[in-house]
């Protein structure tokens, strides 16, 4: 068994009811491997999942955490693909806060050469949201337009990073006018800052061409301004909705609700006549289907993207914090927690 230390969510329901606590680890299962985790990408979904706001969120109590990079310490009996030693980035369905976590060896891929422990851990989830986004279900074509929301984020730096490879123009959207450096360092075409303008600029910066895509994570008017501005057989893909994200520790009901009761509403009677699509996802379902996991991964390492952007580093011992700055929404790149206690590689 191994000692590790894990920060644990007693009871969903508010950031502050974290704590962290040194617990036994049991040895793999035949299947699993057991990981030294070296640093640990936050995500949107740890925050709505501490909250309570996530349908995928654990019963009972539960370790946060979706993405993790670090050293391989132990393999079980039936795992042949992998020895103690080996740098591994991955994914687990919760459990990444943590020093060790043990995990199906599916679910981990070499840590590419010349990468940070840091930036394998802000690599996976972020670009398999953009990339399941952008190619399955957007369906991108050379040449096209995609307009890409919270693009200062992990997600919108990996997704224009994927949309340039395949030819297309992209727009991204900010808050904050103080983000369009980093997009103008990232390659993106051009740039809107979200206001009531928005329609206008989009107009504008879109420069004569049709809107063909839109990868959606804001919900709210601009999820409604966004499906208007789409031209005929355009897609909008949603994989998450920032609006209802609370600006404090817990939830604000009140809050939550008045903006339930005011989502955005289509009819599905008028959208064929004005051909345009919605999509879904959640990559939580993807992480249920592991052949078509491993099948993404492989596409998205063809593609040989660059290491990701890391806006942002805390060390294990400063998680809360790094979660407080994270729901700041004054971020860019990816937040990353190291943990202090392994030895670098």
């Amino acid at each position: 068994m191994t000692t590790r230390q894990a920060y644990v969510i007693p009871k969903a329901g508010s950031l502050r009811n974290i704590v962290l606590r040194q617990e036994e680890l049991p040895n793999p299962q035949p299947h699993e491997v057991t990981v030294a985790v070296q640093a640990i990408g936050l995500n949107y979904a740890d925050l709505f999942a501490m909250m309570g706001l996530y349908s995928a969120t654990p019963k009972g109590e539960f370790v946060p955490g979706l993405e993790f990079a670090g050293k391989i310490i132990s393999a079980g009996s039936g795992v042949k693909d992998w020895k103690p030693g080996d740098l591994v980035m991955g994914v687990t369905r919760f459990g990444a806060y943590a020093t060790h976590l043990n995990l199906d060896a599916r679910y981990v891929i070499p840590l590419p050469e010349g990468w940070s422990f840091a930036e394998g851990a802000a690599f996976l989830v972020q670009v398999l949201t953009a990339y399941y986004a952008l190619v399955p279900l957007g369906n991108l074509q050379p040449e096209q337009a995609v307009l890409i929301h919270s693009a200062a984020g992990g997600v919108g730096l990996q997704a224009n990073r994927i949309a340039k490879k395949m030819g297309a123009y992209t727009i991204g959207v900010v808050g904050s006018a103080a983000k369009v450096p980093l997009l103008q360092q990232e390659g993106y075409d051009d740039w809107v800052v979200r206001s009531k303008l928005f329609k206008q600029d989009v107009l504008a910066a879109l420069r004569g061409r049709e809107l063909n895509l839109v990868l959606e994570a804001a919900g709210g008017k601009y999820f409604t301004w966004s499906y208007e501005l789409m031209a005929p057989q355009g897609r909008l893909v949603t994989y998450g909705s920032a609006t209802f994200s609370p600006k404090g520790p817990s939830p604000n009901y009140p809050m939550l609700i008045w903006k339930f009761l005011r989502r955005p509403r289509l009819d599905p009677l008028r959208m064929p006549t004005q051909n345009k699509s919605v999509m879904a996802f959640n990559l939580i379902w993807l992480y249920e289907k592991a052949d078509l996991m491993q099948q993404l991964v492989d596409e998205i390492m063809a593609l040989a993207l660059p290491a990701p952007y890391i806006g942002h580093t805390f060390l294990f011992s400063g998680l809360p914090k790094a979660l407080d700055t994270f729901l700041s929404g004054h971020t860019t790149g990816k937040v990353v927690v190291l943990t202090e206690d392994q030895p670098a590689f």
